[in-house]
């Protein structure tokens, strides 16, 4: 079983990717879970029609995690991917790690974190240690970047690299770096760009997402783009991204940039 997470800058694209991505991988015959690990409760929409789900940690709060079953948390979406979503504390109050790490425990005594992919989709460009947890904990072991050629997105990315690298160095530790996805902003020379960031802190750029209307008009219909048209070109460019996702094995620990020198990479592409 492969357990892959996403990371990136906030409102990057991560829950867009990993929906397109579980449906794709869904659609090619493989047994999915997604879990949104972020207080807003939307990695799964679109897997579930517009429908946002009851959050672990709304239910635990509310009954108690004695009185929850798995029914009440998992929901079965797009060609039955099975969605979780974690949630979080109530605005300004306790910490939204916590709430991850609640409900991987609560998911491992029902037996749910099973199936031939999980992907988890992570809130955070900073990676504070709650949201860490994924990685720290070995339940994502492999990490995946999605990022822009914008420098506050690549930011964002290094960042996460040195998280990575701080986790890696830990014994027994399995996290790694699996690839960079370049969700595109459709900037001059941007694939170039993204590429060249993945070779430099030890990586590869997996797939380029060029930006295209059709993930708009997919959301406004509620629905994932490979459930939208799935004869588009996008929707061909996430089923790329499932293909290359199962078959890569290329895990590496990254060498995350000084700023200095990520600045400087990004002026060579303007």
């Amino acid at each position: 079983m492969k357990q892959i997470a996403l990371y990136g800058k906030g409102g990057i694209g991560k829950s867009t990717t990993s929906a397109n991505l579980s449906a794709a991988l869904s659609l090619a015959g493989h047994s999915v879970l997604q879990i949104g690990c972020d207080p807003k409760r939307d990695s799964t929409r679109m897997l579930m029609a517009g429908r946002l789900i009851p959050t672990v940690m709304d239910l635990v709060r509310e009954r108690g995690a004695s009185a929850v079953t798995p029914q009440d948390v998992v929901f079965t979406g797009f060609h039955g991917v099975r969605c979780v979503e974690a949630g979080g504390p109530e605005p300004g109050v306790g910490c939204a790690g916590r709430g991850i790490i609640a409900t991987f425990q609560l998911l491992e005594k029902f037996g749910t974190l099973t199936g031939d992919i999980i992907v988890y989709d992570v809130l955070g460009d900073v990676v504070c240690g709650g949201f860490a947890m994924p990685m720290r904990e070995g339940y994502a072991q492999e990490v995946y970047l999605v990022t822009s050629g914008e420098l506050m997105s690549l930011y964002a990315a290094n960042n996460i690299c040195k998280a990575i690298q701080r986790l890696a160095a830990r014994p027994k530790s399995r996290c790694r770096i699996a690839g960079v996805i370049c969700n595109a902003k459709n900037m001059p020379r941007e694939e170039e760009l993204v590429a060249e960031f993945a070779r430099r802190v030890n990586s590869h750029l997996i797939q380029y997402i060029p930006r295209d209307r059709t993930v708009q008009l997919a959301e406004l219909d509620r629905k994932t783009v490979i459930e939208y048209d799935p004869a588009s070109e996008q929707a061909q460019r996430y089923r790329d991204l499932a293909a290359r996702v199962m078959e890569n094995s290329r895990l590496t620990i990254p060498t995350p940039l000084e700023i200095d020198d990520l600045e400087s990479l990004a002026r060579q592409y303007v």
